[in-house]
C-alpha cells in the first residue's frame, strides 16, 4: 500500500471472550420446558444459577425464554422459530432423546444456538422393544392376548415360528442398530447389514455381513430400520423397496415414521408380500388416518420403543450434563448443528479457537475494504484435527468487528454463507513456520486489498503472531495493539516511541519486521512494527503517527 498514511480506530462490536472463562462469572438460567427426573435437575443446580421446572412455568415459558441462558425440550415443546424470537440471550437448546424435528435447528443456527440431543442414551430400550416386536410378530402374542381377554381358546390358529436361523437386515448400525445386533445374536438369528459408514472390520468384529441395501432386501426374513430421517431416507420403504424383499418378510420400523409410506406398506400387508409388521413411530403422531390402523397382521405401539423408566432416566440425566458442560465450560457434545468434540478434544484445541478468534479480528481491523473471502490453512498436529470450531472462531473474529449481529462458534459459518463470504479450508500435516508445532495461516481478502496472517500458540496456551504478510514478526495476540507500516529506514522507531510517550500511552511490548531481500536508499524494503500498549489507543494518536513520514498504514487493533 502507498500513499498517505492510512489510519483507523476500531471500537469493537463486542468482546472476544476466550470460551469457557467469562461464562463462569455470569448468572445462568435454565428453563426445563418438560418434565425430567429429580436426578436430571439436580445435576444442573450450580450456585448462581436458576433452574425453572415445568411446573414453575405457568404456561409463560416464551416469556422465561427472554432472560433464559439453557432451554431443555423432549418431543412435544414445539421450540419454532416463532419460539425463539423471544429468546434474546439463549445458547443451547437440549433435547432429551434423538429426534430435533420439534426444533427449528435453522432458526437456532442463525440466533447462533448450540442444539444438543443424547444419541445412545435410550438405544439399550429401543433395541429390547425391537426384539419384542420381532418375537411379538413371530409368536403372535398381541392377537393371542386380545383372543384369550375375549374368551377365546385359539391355539391352533395362532402357531408362530421360531427367531432361530432366521435373517434379521439391520438397516443403519449406530448404537441402536448395533444392541439389536448384539441381542439378535443370542436367538441364533443370521445378521446382515447396510451402513455405507461403518467399516467391514467393525461389522465382521459383531458378527455382521455388509450388504448393500437392495441385496439386503432380497436376503432378510425380518427387516428393522435404524436410520435418521434424511431427505434420501424419507420414504425409504414404499412400492418399489417392498418389491425386492422377500415375500413373506416381516419389517420393524422403531426409528421414524416417515421412513415408511404408510399406504405402500398397507397393500403390501393386504397382499402378503409383508407378512406382518411392526411399528412404533408414525408420520403423524398420534396416527389418525393411517391404513395400518385397520390390519390385523400389524403390532401398534404409541411410540413407546424409548420410554422406560431407565432411558428416561438416563437421556435425561445426559441432556443436564450435556447443557452443563457447555455453560460452564463450552464443551459441545451431541450438537447436531455445530461439530461436536469431546471435553478432552475442547481442551486441547482450545487455544487454538481462540488464536483463530484473535487472527480473524486481527485482519478484520488491519484491513480494508467489503470482506470477500477467508482462506484457513493448517499445519502441523491440528491439520489432524476436526477443525470446523477453529473455521467458525476465525470467521467469529473477522465477523463481530462489522456486524450488529454477533456471530459465534455455532453460527459463524451461517452468518459468513449468509453475507456471501466465501471461506475455504486446507489441511497440511507439516509445519511450515518457525519450528512452532502447529500452525494457522488465514487469508483475508477484501475488494479493496488482502492480508495474510500466520500464528502458533505457544506454551500451550499463549496465541502468537508470526508473520503477517510474508513478514515475519513474532507479538502477543491481546488486549490493545497498534499495526504500522512503513519503509525500513532509521528514525521510525524513535519517533513512534516518543510519540506514545508523550500521550502517556505505556509500550508492553514492542515487535518488528521487515521483508526480506536487497533493498537501497531509493527503494527501502517494507517493515511492520507491532506495538502492545497498555490502554486504547486514541485517533489523536494514530494521527502523529501516520505524520511520520516514512509511516503509509497506523491502525489500532482491540483483541480480548
Amino acid at each position: 500500500m502507498s500513499g498517505a498514511c492510512h489510519f483507523l480506530v476500531n471500537v469493537p462490536s463486542g468482546r472476544v471472550k476466550e470460551q469457557g472463562k467469562e461464562q463462569k462469572e455470569e448468572l445462568v438460567k435454565i428453563v426445563i420446558a418438560e418434565k425430567l427426573s429429580a436426578a436430571a435437575v439436580e445435576q444442573l443446580r450450580e450456585p448462581g444459577w436458576t433452574v425453572l421446572t415445568p411446573d414453575q412455568l405457568d404456561g409463560r415459558l416464551a416469556e422465561h425464554l427472554g432472560t433464559a441462558d439453557a432451554l431443555i425440550v423432549r418431543s412435544a415443546v414445539q421450540a419454532d422459530a416463532k419460539l425463539l424470537e423471544n429468546a434474546k440471550k439463549l445458547r443451547v437448546i437440549g433435547r432429551a432423546g434423538v429426534g430435533v424435528d420439534n426444533i427449528d435447528l435453522e432458526a437456532a443456527t442463525h440466533k447462533g444456538i448450540a442444539v444438543m440431543n443424547t444419541p445412545g442414551a435410550n438405544a439399550v430400550a429401543v433395541a429390547e422393544q425391537t426384539l419384542g416386536m420381532m418375537l411379538a410378530m413371530a409368536r403372535h402374542i398381541a392377537r393371542a392376548d386380545a383372543l384369550m381377554h375375549a374368551g377365546k381358546w385359539e391355539k391352533k390358529a395362532l402357531q408362530g415360528t421360531e427367531l432361530r436361523g432366521k435373517t434379521l437386515g439391520i438397516v443403519g448400525l449406530g448404537r441402536i442398530g448395533m444392541e439389536v445386533a448384539r441381542r439378535a445374536r443370542a436367538f441364533a438369528m443370521e445378521l446382515v447389514a447396510h451402513d455405507p459408514f461403518v467399516s467391514v472390520a467393525v461389522a465382521k468384529e459383531q458378527g455382521i455381513r455388509l450388504l448393500a441395501l437392495d441385496d439386503l432386501y432380497g436376503a432378510a426374513d425380518y427387516i428393522t430400520l435404524h436410520v435418521a430421517l434424511t431427505p434420501q431416507t424419507t420414504g425409504m420403504i414404499n412400492q418399489d423397496s417392498i418389491r425386492k424383499m422377500k415375500k413373506g418378510v416381516r419389517l420393524v420400523n422403531c426409528a421414524r415414521g416417515e421412513l415408511v409410506n404408510e399406504s405402500d406398506l398397507a397393500q403390501a400387508l393386504q397382499e402378503g408380500q409383508v407378512s406382518a409388521a411392526a411399528i412404533d413411530v408414525f408420520a403423524e403422531e398420534p396416527p389418525k388416518n393411517s391404513p395400518l390402523l385397520a390390519l390385523q397382521n400389524v403390532v401398534l405401539t404409541p411410540h413407546t420403543g424409548g420410554s422406560t423408566h431407565e432411558a428416561q432416566e438416563a437421556v435425561g440425566v445426559q441432556i443436564a450434563q450435556q447443557v452443563k458442560e457447555y455453560l460452564k465450560h463450552g464443551v459441545i457434545q451431541n450438537a447436531v448443528n455445530v461439530p461436536s468434540v469431546s471435553a478432552e478434544e475442547y481442551a486441547e484445541m482450545q487455544p487454538y479457537i481462540v488464536l483463530a478468534e484473535r487472527l480473524g479480528a486481527f485482519l478484520a481491523q488491519v484491513s480494508d475494504g467489503t470482506m470477500e473471502e477467508i482462506s484457513l490453512r493448517y499445519s502441523g498436529h491440528i491439520a489432524e484435527w476436526k477443525t470446523e470450531l477453529i473455521r467458525n472462531a476465525a470467521l467469529k473474529g473477522v465477523l463481530n468487528q462489522a456486524l450488529e449481529e454477533k456471530a459465534n462458534l455455532v453460527n459463524a459459518a451461517s452468518i459468513a454463507d449468509s453475507r456471501g463470504l466465501r471461506v475455504h479450508e486446507s489441511h497440511k500435516a507439516k509445519a511450515s513456520t518457525g519450528g512452532a508445532g502447529s500452525v494457522i495461516s488465514i487469508l483475508f481478502k477484501t475488494a479493496r486489498e488482502e492480508h495474510v496472517v500466520k500464528g502458533a500458540v505457544l506454551r500451550r496456551s499463549a496465541p502468537r503472531l508470526l508473520q503477517i504478510d510474508e513478514i515475519d514478526i513474532e507479538a502477543p495476540l491481546e488486549r490493545n495493539l497498534i499495526y504500522v507500516l512503513n519503509r525500513d529506514v532509521p528514525g521510525v522507531i524513535g519517533k513512534l516511541g516518543t510519540i506514545l510517550g508523550d500521550h502517556e500511552i505505556n509500550i508492553a511490548d514492542f515487535s518488528l519486521g521487515r521483508r526480506a531481500g536487497e533493498a537501497t536508499p531509493e527503494t527501502p524494503r517494507q517493515a511492520i512494527a507491532v506495538v502492545h500498549v497498555d490502554g486504547r489507543v486514541p485517533e489523536t494518536v494514530l494521527r502523529e503517527i501516520c505524520k511520520i513520514p516514512a509511516v503509509t498504514v497506523a491502525k489500532a487493533v482491540e483483541l480480548f
